[in-house]
Formats: structure tokens, C-alpha cells, sequence
């Protein structure tokens, strides 16, 4: 497996403003960090030892020693009020995701004597962060006990991770978009905005370089690996050894075009002239790229193997990328899910791709050809799919998306995969969220997404809207769905 991802390490720095006891910043820090170590992994943190910062002095020797230490993220936390110059300089000069949180007064005894006011303090640090144009990561509710912001900073963990992968990220992608496919359009300045580099390839540089690695020593090596992982679906053995021929091939330009950048994802080409030129489909080798922490997007869709990057280092898990693809019939829908999961027809749809989705998100799996393009093909030029159903739980369906008049856009919707076999083909499931139908209208149409979603699988909504803030996508052009009762500004009010 190809390590894809950032770990994070978070030096934690405490404040303290001079006219308050330091010693109440030196305790608290001690105990915040006892917290999160008696909790979760204490490899995440560095508890910055060096001082107390009170000063601009002291600023520099904290982030020096942060810097030192291998810190890629910095929590600063106000144990007091805290010095609103020196804490804010400390967040501008780090270079890397920063957050802030604050002290609650343990008791009553400490009311008198040992009262720390961060809880103002904090309302001081945010407004010097939007003066100086610093972005930090403030909790939902930034003030707790120790134990309160251990729960935050660990919150705040997938989050660097993401914000820190992106600013090391290129990604590679082949040929042009597909005709008649703008809808995944990619206006690239917003890549650059957000401190993502891109190399754009022609599909014959690609093709050249699967051609050199004929006959690889590697390949018999990778087809094992597959026959292993797809056992009794194994169905197509003829075509293994040139998928493995690709995967290698796509490996090594990987680790020859990612330059200074420490993080690849991939947005390959599959379609038209592909199949005939290369002789198989690649959505096994991108199903197991994904699988391996290497988000691979099919159709050049630069901006949806950002996002399946994205929630690949929030998550830790992989991801996939799938066609918003088609209804759930009636009958279905009465027969398998109506009155047993809660949800209305206008609730579910089917997400489906040819075969791009990892085997350990697959309830089965099966290696195929590609039904739809063997229609004007022939079959044996198809091969290449991994079929199954997608295996039921939570998901979360999501895109970053540049327009094409260069605004940075982003949905969330949070749902599930319905145990419900789907009768159909290719990597498919029935999903559910709730009021998808008006999602579906008043945030996919009316914004003008593209039909593929990226999917998590898990729950993490909360975790993408900090990190889509965080790189600077205005909260008005994050959509999700709705609950019911809550209007959408183009939803018509008489419904």
C-alpha cells in the first residue's frame, strides 16, 4: 500500500496575556494534554514546553520549537485571556492548519483568585485572526474544560489532516473530458487557489508508457494479488495480466511525476478510444488504487478525484465516485423498502459506476465487461469491471466543485446504503437521504453539479464542512439537504 496521506502532529501552545497568573496556563495546558493522552493517540500532539507565550519573543521561540519538534498542525490554546497580538502572529507565521481553543474555569474556588476569562479572550483572538486575514479552525463551542477541548482537538485532527494534505497534493490526469461530457468541468485556478498543483496529460503519453511495460517482471506479482483479492468472482483471468501491466504502469508514473509534491490523486481516461487501444477498461485498476489510498476518478473528472481525496484523509478509509445514476422503481421501492427503513420513494436513487469501486466496499464482487459500452464495442475490448453491490451503512455524499465562472462549490447530504439488492449492474447500491428529492432539485440542478458524487462511507458531514471553510468555500455555497420545513431559497412556497 502506497502511504497517500498526511499524519498529523499538533503542537499545542498555550497563551497567556501578562496581567493574569501564567500559572493558571502552564496547569491547564498540563491537564489538556493528560486529557487527550489518557484518551487518544498521544502521537498526534507535542505539548510545546519551551514557554508560555506572553510576547511576540515568546511567539517566536514557541513556534521555533513547535517547528523543531515536526509539528504539521498548531493548536493555540488561551489557558487565560490570552495576548491577542502574540497569539494571532504565532497562527500567520506557522505554516500549516491552525486552530484555537479555550480554557473554562474549572470551579467555583477559582472565581476569585484564579479566574482566567478566556471565555472573553477568545472573542479578542478571532477578531485579531479576521484583521490580519488568518484562517483557523474555531470550534462549534471553542470554550471547555480539559477534557472538552482534548474532544476538540481531537476533532480537529481529520481536519489538518485534510487541510495539510491539500497544500501537498498534484494531481495527474490523462486526455480531455469524454465528448459530451462538460458537465465535469475543471477550470483549474481554483486548484491553485487552494494550493493544489495539476499535470495534465495527453491518454498517448499514457498509452507509450503502458507499452514500455510489457512484459514487466512486476506482473505475475500483481496478478496474484488479484486473483486473491477477487477469489470465485475471478471471472475474466484472461484479462488480468494487461490490468496489472496498467497498475504497474500508473504506479510508476505516479512516483515519477509527483515531484516536490508529497500526495497524488488521479483523474484517468476510460472511455471512448480507450478500450480499443488499450483492450480492456481500467475500472478494476482504479477500483484498487482507490482501495490503496490513491483516489483514481474515471471520465477526467479532475475535480471529483479532488474530492474522493478529500474524504479519503478525513476518513482513513476509501472512497468512491459514483454516477447520481438513476430512480428506484416503484415496485422496488414498495416491495423492499416501503415501510420497512422510513424513508419515500423521492428519498432514494441508485448510485452506480461501471466497476471503479473498491472490493472492500462491495457486499460481493465479480469481475465483468461493461454492459453499456459493449453496445456499440466488442465484448472482449470491455473487460476490465468490478460488479457488485455496494455493501449497506452510512454514507456521505458529497463534490467540491469549481464553476466555470471560477466559484468555489461544495455539497454535503448525509445518508445510507439501503441493504436492498439492486437487480442491476456494474459497482451499484440504493441509497437513502432524507428530502433527497429536494436536495436533488434545489442544490444539485439548480447549482449546476455534475451527475458524479463522491461517497465516504461513514458519517462525516461535520468533518467537510470545517475543512471546505477552512480552504475557502463560502458557507453560502455549501449546500446539503434540508430538513423538511426548511425552505430552499428557489423552492416554490406553495408546494
Amino acid at each position: 500500500m502506497m502511504n497517500n496521506a498526511p499524519k498529523v502532529k499538533i503542537g499545542i501552545v498555550a497563551v497567556s496575556r501578562d496581567c493574569f497568573p501564567e500559572s493558571l496556563s502552564v496547569n491547564r495546558r498540563k491537564a489538556l494534554v493528560d486529557a487527550y493522552t489518557k484518551k487518544y493517540n498521544a502521537e498526534d500532539i507535542y505539548e510545546c514546553p519551551i514557554c508560555i507565550v506572553e510576547s511576540e519573543i515568546h511567539m517566536v521561540q514557541a513556534l521555533e520549537d513547535i517547528k523543531k519538534a515536526g509539528c504539521n498542525a498548531l493548536c493555540v490554546y488561551l489557558g487565560n485571556f490570552g495576548p491577542e497580538i502574540s497569539e494571532t502572529l504565532l497562527a500567520k507565521h506557522f505554516d500549516g492548519p491552525k486552530m484555537f481553543c479555550a480554557a473554562a474555569e474549572e470551579n467555583v474556588g477559582c472565581l476569585s483568585d484564579d479566574r482566567g476569562d478566556a471565555y472573553c479572550g477568545m472573542l479578542n483572538a478571532s477578531y485579531n485572526l479576521q484583521l490580519r486575514n488568518i484562517k483557523a479552525y474555531i470550534p462549534e463551542y471553542p470554550v471547555g474544560d480539559a477534557e472538552d477541548c482534548a474532544d476538540m482537538i481531537h476533532g480537529f485532527v481529520p481536519i489538518a489532516k485534510a487541510v495539510y494534505a491539500l497544500s501537498n497534493l498534484k494531481i495527474i490526469s490523462f486526455g480531455p473530458r469524454p465528448l459530451n461530457f462538460l458537465a465535469c468541468n475543471a477550470p483549474i485556478k481554483q486548484l491553485y487557489n487552494i494550493g493544489v498543483e495539476i499535470e495534465e496529460n495527453s491518454e498517448l503519453d499514457l498509452f507509450e508508457a503502458f507499452n514500455k511495460h510489457a512484459g514487466d517482471e512486476r506482473i505475475p506479482g500483481v496478478v496474484k494479488e488479484m486473483e486473491a483479492e477477487l477469489g470465485a468472482g475471478n471471472k475474466k483471468p484472461e484479462i488480468l495480466a494487461k490490468l496489472a501491466q496498467y497498475e504497474i504502469t500508473l504506479k510508476d508514473w505516479i512516483e515519477a511525476h509527483k515531484g516536490y509534491r508529497k500526495y497524488v490523486a488521479v483523474a484517468g481516461k476510460c472511455w471512448p478510444a480507450f478500450q480499443t487501444q488499450f483492450g480492456f477498461v481500467p475500472c478494476y485498476v482504479n477500483s484498487r488504487l482507490t482501495g490503496q489510498g490513491i483516489p483514481v476518478s474515471c471520465e477526467v473528472d479532475i475535480y471529483g478525484c479532488l474530492s474522493e481525496f478529500i474524504g479519503t484523509v478525513v476518513s482513513d478509509d476509501a472512497v468512491t465516485l459514483l454516477d447520481i445514476n438513476n430512480t428506484v422503481p416503484k415496485d422496488m421501492f414498495n416491495e423492499d423498502i416501503n415501510g420497512k427503513y422510513g424513508y419515500t420513494l423521492q428519498d432514494t436513487f441508485m448510485g452506480f459506476h461501471c466497476g471503479n469501486t473498491a472490493s472492500c466496499k462491495l457486499s460481493f464482487c465479480e469481475m465483468k465487461y461493461q454492459k453499456i459500452m459493449a453496445r456499440a464495442l466488442p465484448e472482449e475490448v470491455t473487460q476490465g469491471t468490478l460488479e457488485g453491490d455496494i455493501a449497506p451503512g452510512d454514507i456521505t455524499f458529497y463534490r467540491l466543485q469549481s464553476t466555470s465562472d471560477n466559484i468555489l462549490r461544495a455539497y454535503i447530504a448525509q445518508g445510507e446504503v439501503l441493504p436492498v439488492k439492486t437487480h442491476s449492474f456494474g459497482s451499484i447500491g440504493v441509497f437513502a437521504i432524507p428530502e433527497m428529492g429536494r436536495f436533488y432539485r434545489h442544490v444539485l440542478i439548480e447549482k449546476g453539479y455534475p451527475h458524479h458524487g463522491a461517497v465516504a462511507f461513514g458519517h462525516i458531514g461535520k468533518e467537510l464542512f470545517e475543512v471546505f471553510k477552512y480552504i475557502g468555500v463560502d458557507v453560502n455555497e455549501i449546500g446539503y439537504n434540508q430538513p423538511a420545513g426548511v425552505r430552499y431559497p428557489t423552492e416554490n412556497p406553495w408546494r
